[in-house]
Parts: C-alpha cells; sequence; structure tokens
C-alpha cells in the first residue's frame, strides 16, 4: 500500500497569517505575496525592516525544516505512530500547520496531533 501525504506547514502559516489580519479589521490585499504576507506579519513586533526579514527567513526555514523531519520519519516513525494512538488504516495523509494554544501540526484524517 503506497501511502499519499499531503504537507504544506509554510502555506498553513501564510493561510493563518492572513487570516489574523482579516480579523483584526485590517485585511492584506488579496494579491499580497507569501513574503510580503509575512513581513507584515513580523514588522508588527520587529525593532527593524532587517529584524523582520531575519525572522521571516527563519520561521521559512523552521517550517520547511519541520516538513522534511515528517517526510523522513514518516514510513518509520510517524505512520505507525498515528496507526497505533488512532486506529487510523488509510493511505492519504493531510498534515496542516495550525495555532491552537500552541503551534501543533495536526494530520486530518486522523485527528494525530504533534505539538511543536
Amino acid at each position: 500500500m503506497k501511502n499519499e501525504i499531503e504537507i504544506n506547514l509554510y502555506k498553513d502559516w501564510i493561510d493563518t497569517v492572513k487570516e489574523v489580519f482579516r480579523g483584526s479589521g485590517h485585511p492584506l490585499p488579496d494579491s499580497i505575496s507569501d513574503r510580503e504576507a509575512a513581513f507584515a506579519y513580523f514588522s508588527q513586533t520587529a525593532q527593524s525592516d532587517e529584524e523582520a526579514e531575519q525572522r521571516l527567513e527563519a520561521n521559512e526555514e523552521r517550517l520547511s525544516s519541520m516538513e522534511q523531519i515528517i517526510l523522513e520519519h514518516f514510513e518509520t516513525v510517524i505512520a505507525p505512530d498515528i496507526r497505533s494512538k488512532t486506529g487510523y488504516t488509510g493511505d492519504r495523509f493531510t498534515f496542516q500547520w495550525l495555532y491552537n494554544q500552541g503551534e501543533h501540526v495536526v494530520e486530518k484524517h486522523s485527528s494525530y496531533r504533534i505539538p511543536l
């Protein structure tokens, strides 16, 4: 059985950033790039544009690294853990970044949660 894995943690994070701005009453333009959205987010608390850029790049690298770790250890660690803890027997796995009382990666079909 071949597993189908869908994962794009950075896009999930960007979508959340856009939602935060929408919810604040200051929505970002629809045409804004992911990089511009991330910059807008980090510039809210950064002391300078350079710091916002550094935080943007560090966050993108961090999420990419998490994604790589999940993919590298999926067959040997994560899939067996999902199956044993949730009873999920399917072959589709959709991982999503979310913030809910802290950062998590959730596998949507099984409700498996990885706190970060």
